[in-house]
């Protein structure tokens, strides 16, 4: 039977926005991150329970889905390509947004293994177990405990890996640097070091349904934080003109938008309009609007398996080829290697 929560919102409680003047804001008070935010969802992919004796160090690749370590048992290591090794101790969490390659270790600078190579057992759908027991015998030839425990999780977001959102995160967020100034962080942590210490039947679906939730809390967090920085893009969409066009521009990504229409939601004349956004975001409208068609091309493809002509009608484009140059020149390849990739 299903036991993992599947489609978790992250719903931001953000700070107020000073730098802007009230007759600024949209009427109905609702602030154009939020919006954005309200839309960004995380699905759980898969799960699994590490049970792990020292000196061990486990290679995990790239992949198109976030990554999310609790650290349930014993204090490790991780190092995210090729950064500085990071301790995490017992009751930590850490999120790879990104889904970048890493190392978890007992020990900094081990060898390491790769984690397909390790034999693992299916506990339930999407749940898996990685015991090294066997593996791990003292001189008497009896099994020795474990000395870490690492629940583990591979998360999707409902947003392409090149969104301004996702490539503005760091590639490794810490729970703990968090928990501070969220409770919800600190508490999410400490449910799940009781489950993880109680062993209860059923611990590893509530784990997992705990792992999404904190997931969520941690960008939340970071969001909530960076938002204070008042740069780059989170300024730009919190700013009240522009962020009300780029809100627009995410939510219906198909819409064949023109400049006159984006002027006029932000209530502006055509000129004004486009030194305006440039200026704010970085490119002009046209081409920041034709990036985002192309993110949400490419989700399309890869994750809804939608055909290359069905998603180029879909986006208002006169035939496939058209499409196709579209997406190669922004993108960097052709449609179909989405689907392969």
């Amino acid at each position: 039977m299903p036991i993992f929560r599947k489609d978790m919102t992250i719903r931001p409680n953000l700070p107020e926005i000073t730098e802007c003047a009230p007759k600024d804001r949209p009427a109905d008070g609702v602030d154009p991150l939020t919006e954005i935010l309200l839309g960004l969802r995380l699905d759980g992919v898969e799960y699994a329970r590490y049970v792990l004796h020292e000196p061990w160090a486990v290679a995990f690749p790239a992949l198109r889905e976030a990554t999310f370590h609790f650290i349930a048992q014993g204090s490790c290591w991780i190092q995210v390509g090729q950064q500085d090794w990071l301790q995490l101790n017992a009751g930590d969490a850490v999120l790879l947004p990104r889904g970048s390659a890493h190392a978890l270790a007992s020990a900094p600078a081990l060898p390491t293994v790769a984690i397909g190579k390790l034999a693992r057992k299916a506990v339930a759908d999407n749940l898996f177990l990685v015991d090294d027991s066997a593996h791990a015998q003292s001189d008497t030839g009896m099994a020795t405990p474990p000395t870490h425990v690492v629940f583990s999780g591979t998360l999707r977001f409902n947003l392409d890996p090149l969104h301004p959102l996702l490539m503005m995160m760091p590639e490794a967020m810490r729970a703990c640097d968090l928990a501070q100034r969220d409770p919800a962080v600190l508490a999410l942590l400490d449910a799940m070091e009781r489950e993880v210490a109680l062993n209860r039947i059923g611990a590893c679906g509530i784990l997992a349904r705990l792992a999404d939730v904190l997931a969520a809390s941690i960008i939340r967090g970071w969001v909530e934080c960076a938002c204070s920085d008042a740069s780059g893009w989170i300024a730009a969409v919190r700013c009240p003109l522009v962020g009300r066009v780029l809100a627009a521009v995410h939510q219906h990504p198909e819409r064949d938008w023109s400049v006159n229409e984006l002027a006029a939601l932000m209530g502006a004349s055509r000129s004004s309009f486009i030194e305006k956004f440039s200026a704010t975001v970085g490119e002009t409208p046209a081409k920041y609007v034709a990036r985002v068609k192309m993110f949400q091309a490419r989700h399309w493809i890869a994750r809804d398996g939608l055909r290359v002509a069905v998603v180029a009608n879909r986006l208002g484009y006169d035939s496939e080829a058209s499409f196709s140059r579209a997406f190669k020149r922004i993108i960097g390849h052709p449609p179909s290697a989405a689907r392969l990739g």
